[in-house]
């Protein structure tokens, strides 16, 4: 039996869709993960900067970014507690399943 999936029928992509504007935005990701949510986003963004505390899950996220986000997708290492980027800086910010 393989591994469980998460959203298998996309419900979350098109919610957030619905809730969110993406176009051209500069989208700040606060507990990223392994970028499950970031890749159902990313595509429609200008730029994502996405962080998470740990490097392991961010390890999988950089490895699992596919060739046409590499651009304007960028993972970094970061915790929630001392967010190192100023608020002007983006027009959109993402907080979920990170508490």
């Amino acid at each position: 039996m393989g591994k469980p999936q998460k959203d298998p029928e996309g419900f979350e992509r098109k919610i957030l869709h619905q809730l969110v504007d993406f176009t051209n935005a500069h989208v700040l990701e606060v507990g990223c993960g392994e970028g499950r949510l970031t890749f159902k986003y990313a595509a429609s963004a200008k730029q994502v900067i996405a962080f998470d505390p740990d490097h392991d899950s961010l390890r999988i996220a950089r490895t699992d970014l596919p060739y046409d986000l590499q651009k304007h997708v960028h993972f970094a290492g970061a915790s929630a507690k001392d967010i190192p980027f100023s608020k002007e800086t983006f027009d959109i910010a993402i907080l979920a399943w990170s508490l």
